[in-house]
């Protein structure tokens, strides 16, 4: 018999199937995420306020602030919440 190089027996994915996105992909995408001054300046605002607005620390609270959010939307791509509309 002559094997068709389509055969029925061979498994290949459905074309309308989902396909897996490689992880450096991903990665481009989590490294593209920048969160925006205004949000940073929010949170850090927040931090500065919560901790009794003591001035001199505006580097520390703006860094902490950049971290959390890039976290929290880290976390929030991991649980697929970012793509909800």
């Amino acid at each position: 018999m002559k094997h068709n190089k389509h055969s029925p027996d061979q498994t290949q994915p459905a074309a309308n199937s989902p396909r897996p996105t490689s992880l450096a992909k991903l990665a481009s995408l989590e490294a593209a995420f920048t969160p925006s001054p205004d949000e940073v300046a929010r949170r850090a605002y927040f931090t500065y306020v919560n901790e009794g607005s003591h001035a001199g620390h505006e580097v520390q609270h703006w860094l902490q602030a950049e971290s959390e959010l890039i976290s929290e939307r880290n976390r929030t791509r991991e649980h697929h919440f970012h793509n909800q509309t």
